[in-house]
């Protein structure tokens, strides 16, 4: 058995400890969903170069505080991955499929108020990767990708994939395609922690501090360009483990 075999495997551990204990105490469950959604937030945004604190990320959303120093589009970025994250809560729990209806309402609320003119829509323009050696498909490619995007992961599903190799393969081959503007890491981000809690899973909260978000950009470069997508099954599958431990001993 290889690393990441045994890492799904104390993954499956760890969820059926958590199903024991579902359904959680509604106050409970809030409380810490809360707690996380911020945190979740927080760092989806630091990923991008977001620069409010966690704490001042709570003030925002919960409080609607508008922090000095800080740009508008800093709080809206705020403000809206948190409703996004409801929005996919929402979602987890029917039966609508995942398509690119779907990614487009996901990514409409990430940019609501920050880009009117992109938000939920496919870019018309080439675009490059500061820093990395993966160019994303020309314009006129992206509705035929968009299109059989959902195919490939459908296909996973036939062969029993696990669920985190499936949900991190949203994420990976939505960034490639690299289909927006702006907000296609929040997007796939939160795509994939849609995936993951319609399976029973917890949100994964990728860190956005600089060693962690070098690792993360690494293992998608690793993918798009060298085609091996296992060290960012890895790095998902890790931080999913991560995560429901520490959902674990919250519950405790």
């Amino acid at each position: 058995m290889n690393e990441l075999e045994q890492i799904l495997q104390e993954i499956d551990v760890l969820k059926s400890e958590l199903s024991v204990q579902r359904p959680l105490p509604k106050v409970a469950l809030d409380k810490i969903q809360h707690a996380l959604d911020i945190e979740y937030t927080y760092d989806s945004n630091r990923i991008e170069g977001n620069t409010l604190t966690m704490q001042e990320t709570e003030l925002v959303v919960s409080e609607g505080l508008t922090i000095g120093g800080k740009t508008m589009r800093e709080h809206l970025e705020a403000i809206n991955h948190k409703e996004a994250i409801d929005f996919i809560r929402e979602i987890a729990n029917k039966d609508d499929s995942i398509n690119r209806w779907l990614i487009l309402q996901i990514h409409a609320i990430i940019l609501r108020g920050i880009d009117r003119d992109n938000a939920g829509r496919f870019r018309t323009v080439p675009v490059l990767i500061s820093g990395s050696r993966h160019t994303p498909p020309q314009p006129y490619l992206i509705e035929k990708q968009m299109e059989d995007f959902p195919c490939r992961y459908q296909e996973m599903e036939t062969v029993k994939e696990h669920p985190i190799k499936i949900a991190a393969y949203l994420h990976d081959e939505l960034v490639r395609i690299h289909p927006f503007i702006d907000g296609n890491g929040r997007t796939s981000r939160l795509l994939m922690n849609l995936y993951l809690l319609r399976h029973g899973y917890v949100i994964v909260s990728l860190k956005g501090d600089a060693e962690s978000k070098i690792a993360y950009y690494k293992a998608l470069e690793i993918s798009h360009v060298d085609g091996n997508s296992e060290p960012f099954v890895m790095l998902v599958a890790n931080s999913e483990k991560e995560s429901l431990q520490r959902y674990l001993n919250l519950l405790q």
